[in-house]
């Protein structure tokens, strides 16, 4: 169990935008949604959450939107941005968001990261329906060896690295369930939209597209 801390300084934010975007068939952080770049949705979505943010593992220059941190291992997906955002955080609690969910509420993430803070669980994610979602994630920097030793053994697995980092650290992964915070009033969608929409992912034209017949309002 890692200890906790409430400075407002110890989280920190960061979008994971590493991808090859080959089914998109461009860089989806520079796709449009309601307008506006993926990326910049997804960037606003961590400030409203209470974590500015940065780029980690970009493929295409995206400095005009915020800070780039390049891939320490690259072509190992979302695990190498992820290390490479913990390896140059100066922040406790760092909180991942991926940048092709553009309907995640900010709500969702405050929630995480009040959660992290509270039980000072070294991974924390949502849990919907019973099954764990990988991201957003909050992670706490103690996670960072453990992330290398994994990347160094060729496992770049989120869902398994959840699992064994925690144990790791003599903890356990802490899974919220959305249900439950939905029906306590801690989050909820600007929208009123489901809980199963919030982690539907644009990696198509096709699911872009359906992803933008619902008009995004400010995150709450």
């Amino acid at each position: 169990m890692v200890q906790n801390s409430h400075a407002p300084e110890s989280a920190a934010g960061f979008v994971l935008a590493g991808g090859h975007s080959s089914r998109m068939g461009s860089d989806k952080a520079l796709a449009l949604f309601q307008g506006v770049p993926l990326v910049q949705v997804a960037l606003n979505t961590l400030a409203a959450a209470g974590a500015p943010a940065r780029i980690a593992g970009c493929r295409s220059p995206l400095k005009a939107f915020a800070e780039e941190i390049p891939d320490t291992f690259p072509e190992t997906g979302p695990m190498g941005g992820i290390h490479a955002a913990l390896s140059v955080s100066q922040a406790e609690w760092n909180l991942f968001l991926p940048v092709d969910l553009p309907l995640m509420p900010s709500s969702l993430l405050a929630c995480l990261l009040q959660r992290a803070r509270l039980t000072g669980a070294p991974v924390t994610v949502a849990k919907l329906n019973g099954r764990i979602e990988p991201f957003p994630a909050v992670l706490h920097r103690t996670a960072l060896p453990y992330l290398t030793q994994n990347l160094q053994s060729g496992q770049t697995a989120c869902y398994l690295a959840w699992q064994t980092i925690p144990a790791s650290l003599h903890s356990a992964l802490d899974a919220v369930p959305v249900e439950y915070l939905l029906q306590c009033g801690h989050c909820q969608h600007p929208l009123n939209l489901p809980p199963l929409l919030w982690f539907q992912s644009a990696n198509t034209p096709t699911e872009l597209a359906r992803l933008n017949r619902h008009p995004r309002r400010e995150t709450c």
